[in-house]
């Protein structure tokens, strides 16, 4: 059986000869944490409270992202379900229709998705609530919406040529940045919902 051998870049002063982080890497992870910063410093806190209150006095949230976003969005829906929200993720079984009192929750960074597009026309006709979450607020999606949290980050709509900004790949700084963000709205909406820490401990699945 072939050993598997992980090679790690050693720093000039380790004596040593333990393995480190490179000074290389260091400036990697900086230059990143830097550019999420920059990116949730000029997110507007009132949009931020605004999308809070809709989400907790909503009658049923339902949420949607492509790719990447709909990783950090399905973790969003998973905390909302542990704060006592009414949540569902489309594409789920159980996923109930929308309506009146209801809110659609969805991303997209370039502001064009072609199935998050669909999907706003649906809740939009059925008289549900569109939240967006996107960098683009003169995207198609923006003229959708009844709400919007604009997150200014690069995305695959500006990630080539001059308009690259950030040292990360496509939409990076823009799905990092949902992460964050997201996990500030579950405290503003423990707070918002009155959700004790022993309540959403309680409503984790066991079955794991």
């Amino acid at each position: 059986m072939n050993e598997i051998k992980l090679f790690v870049e050693k720093s000039q002063d380790n004596f040593e000869g333990e393995f480190a982080v490179s000074d290389r890497n260091e400036n990697l992870f900086k230059t990143a944490l830097d550019e999420l910063g920059g990116v949730l410093a000029r997110v507007d806190g009132s949009q931020i409270d605004a999308a809070c209150k809709l989400l907790a006095e909503a009658r049923q949230i339902v949420v949607y992202g492509c790719g990447r976003e709909a990783l950090q969005v399905k973790g969003f829906a998973m905390r909302l379900y542990h704060l006592g929200l009414p949540v569902a993720v489309v594409g789920d079984m159980t996923t109930p229709p929308l309506g009146p009192g209801d809110v659609f929750l969805a991303s997209s960074g370039p502001g064009e998705t072609s199935t998050v597009l669909t999907l706003m026309r649906v809740a939009r006709d059925a008289g549900a609530t569109n939240l967006l979450l996107t960098a683009q607020a003169g995207g198609n999606a923006a003229k959708l919406a009844d709400a919007t949290l604009l997150i200014p980050a690069q995305t695959m709509a500006n990630d080539q040529g001059s308009q690259r900004t950030s040292v990360l790949p496509m939409g990076s700084v823009f799905e990092g940045a949902l992460f964050l963000l997201f996990e500030v709205m579950v405290l503003k909406l423990k707070s918002l919902t009155g959700a004790s820490p022993e309540a959403m401990r309680a409503r984790h699945t066991n079955m794991e």
